[in-house]
């Protein structure tokens, strides 16, 4: 068992995101489907309680805990990309699946969990601070999905 564990509260989905996650990113499995062994606020017992999964290799655990807390962008998942097909694979897939869309490259999925896509283009740019970042950063907050081509335009002053 890994020391650190990311724990992610889901409604009732955690095994279905989990499957879904690992059909959609690489590096990405499930480990461990766990059911209750009684009844509980948010489950009965031999339902589906925890469901351990990694998702490019980082181990997390879902928990089915019910619709007392939801998700907010104070917590992401973010996933590097290294170009504009990469990209977008990821992003349709989330968006796709009943996600949806907000700005500057991130995006929720269908359980609530938000994510952000990011081309190794756009954090390459801000790394290089001065002009160069201050253009891709106003070139990504036009964006949802992050468009590399506009984004290495603006890198190049273009």
């Amino acid at each position: 068992m890994a020391k650190n564990t990311i724990c992610i509260w889901y409604d009732t989905g955690a095994e279905e995101a989990a499957n879904f996650y690992a059909q959609t990113f690489p590096d990405t499995r499930v480990t461990a489907v766990h059911t209750a062994p009684s009844d509980n606020p948010s489950t009965k017992a031999g339902a589906v309680l925890t469901v351990d999964f990694t998702v490019m290799g980082i181990p997390c655990i879902g928990l089915n805990g019910g619709p007392a807390f939801k998700h907010s962008e104070a917590f992401s998942m973010q996933i590097a990309t290294e170009d504009q097909e990469e990209t977008d694979r990821y992003w349709n897939a989330l968006v796709g699946n009943g996600g949806e869309e907000s700005m500057c490259g991130w995006c929720r999925d269908k359980w609530g969990i938000n994510w952000q896509i990011t081309p190794r283009a756009l954090s390459n740019a801000m790394q290089q601070g001065g002009e160069t970042a201050k253009r891709a950063f106003d070139a990504m907050m036009k964006m949802k999905k992050i468009d590399v081509a506009r984004i290495e335009a603006a890198v190049r002053g273009a």
